[in-house]
């Protein structure tokens, strides 16, 4: 008999926001089904938010005690919590929490992560030196053998929409500077192999969108994709990449557009993200593509505004679990 596949572990995120409540709610969502996880956090935050919790050793453990406890992983936190005000004193035991998690999946004890949302300012303000999640994870496993294309490249997916990003957290007038062919070639590369390792795609189809309104216009409104997008696309077509030349972004994403492709790369973080949220704004998951762990995320911030009001919707989180899961099983497949 073929052995059950490792639970998930997810990290608790910033303990003064939203994380601690969707994080209940996702296990009462899901622990009647067939994705256990545990949760790397601290055990009394959760027991004060409601949820009947169990302190396991490891997310194997998890198995036994899903269905009627939280499991949790238990790593303290240093202060006291209240709601929407974080504390730089527990930002250390935010960054343990992630690092726990990444190496329990580096072990074999998890077979993915799933990140709840963490604030920058705190973290900052404690020493960490990482612009988010994903650059800390990418360090955490740098030394990890990894047989695919390594990223990380961030995708955003929304029912049958993925769109990967070629650049994330910039201003807007530095993106064409940074669009190189490099830059471009290799978020493709990273993309196309996640699609068949991580998806389960034994072709997958990209969709490279266009900097300039109407493609550039034959150069009449931008010359970016003749000097750079249509050649690196031609370029990885010679690598037996399927992948179109720069095709508007107006008319890449509505339904039947979406048909055609099984992930657009974008170009910038509002090309992907409006369409991602516009299709599912409560749904949408943020994925890690390129690396040796699975790691999914929600798609919202820490939410200060309203933590501990009892109005955070799990959703996302759901969604993002979900996707870990169905990811870990194509990876064990494809293995």
């Amino acid at each position: 008999m073929t052995p059950a596949p490792a639970p998930l572990v997810l990290s608790l995120g910033e303990p003064a926001g939203v994380g601690p409540e969707i994080v209940i709610d996702a296990w009462r969502a899901l622990k009647d089904g067939d994705i256990p996880f545990a949760v790397v956090g601290d055990a009394g935050l959760l027991r004060a938010g409601g949820a009947p919790v169990v302190e396991v050793g490891s997310p194997i453990d998890a198995r036994g005690v899903f269905q009627r406890a939280l499991p949790v992983i238990q790593h303290p936190i240093a202060a006291i919590v209240t709601p929407g005000r974080p504390d730089p004193r527990n930002a250390p035991a935010v960054a343990d929490w992630i690092e726990t998690a990444v190496s329990l999946a580096l072990g074999g004890e998890a077979s993915g992560v799933v990140t709840a949302p963490i604030a920058k300012a705190p973290m900052y303000a404690s020493g960490f030196r990482f612009p988010g999640h994903t650059e800390f994870i990418a360090e955490l496993t740098a030394d990890a053998p990894f047989s695919g294309v390594r990223g990380p490249v961030m995708m955003l997916t929304a029912r049958d929409l993925r769109a990967c990003l070629v650049t994330i957290h910039v201003a807007l007038d530095q993106v064409p500077e940074l669009l190189t062919a490099e830059r471009i070639t290799r978020t493709a590369r990273v993309t196309h192999d996640a699609l068949r390792r991580d998806f389960g795609l034994a072709n997958p189809r990209l969709a490279l969108a266009a900097l300039n309104p109407h493609a550039g216009e034959g150069g009449a409104l931008g010359m970016q994709e003749i000097e750079t997008l249509a050649p690196a696309a031609q370029a990885l077509r010679a690598e037996g990449i399927d992948i179109t030349d720069p095709r508007p972004a107006d008319t890449l994403f509505h339904d039947e557009a979406r048909r055609t492709y099984d992930a657009a790369i974008c170009l910038y973080h509002d090309q992907a993200l409006i369409p991602v949220k516009t299709l599912d704004f409560w749904g949408g998951v943020n994925a890690t593509l390129g690396l040796p762990v699975v790691r999914t995320s929600p798609d919202h911030g820490v939410g200060f505004d309203i933590a501990g009001k009892g109005v955070a919707r799990p959703d996302s989180l759901i969604a993002a679990i979900r996707l870990a899961a169905e990811m870990a099983a194509a990876r064990r497949r494809a293995a």
